[in-house]
């Protein structure tokens, strides 16, 4: 049974940092493409990061040179720091895990998904 677990989210005051974990259970990190994800009410779900089998990694533009994903294989942990927050950065943050494309290990698709960790940042 997969499981997703997310951890790191609170309060923060704006051009803080915070770091995120996310521990999936019941899948094999060098294996499977990895993401974060954010939800803000009454707002399309936003893709935040991603990171691929071999660690490829990919940004959405609002948050590219401030946040940095990244993952511990040996441990299968998923990590997000957030540098410079930003009170627009307010949101339900959750990890997801998906296969690969068969071709390229491209992350287009995710299957498993985490309960989130609400992250707010004050201004």
């Amino acid at each position: 049974q997969v499981q997703l677990v997310e951890s790191g989210g609170g309060p923060v005051q704006a051009g803080g940092s915070l770091r995120l974990s996310c521990v999936p259970s019941g899948v094999t990190t060098r294996m499977t493409c990895l993401a974060w994800f954010r939800q803000v009410p009454q707002k399309e779900r936003e893709e935040v990061a991603s990171i691929n089998p071999s660690h490829r990694t990919f940004y959405a533009a609002s948050v590219k040179g401030r946040f940095s994903i990244s993952k511990d294989d040996a441990k299968t942990i998923l990590y997000l720091r957030m540098n410079s927050l930003k009170p627009e950065d307010t949101a339900m943050y959750c990890c997801a895990a998906g296969p690969p494309t068969s071709r390229n290990d491209n992350c287009v698709s995710y299957v498993y998904w985490g309960q989130g960790t609400q992250v707010t940042v004050s201004s």
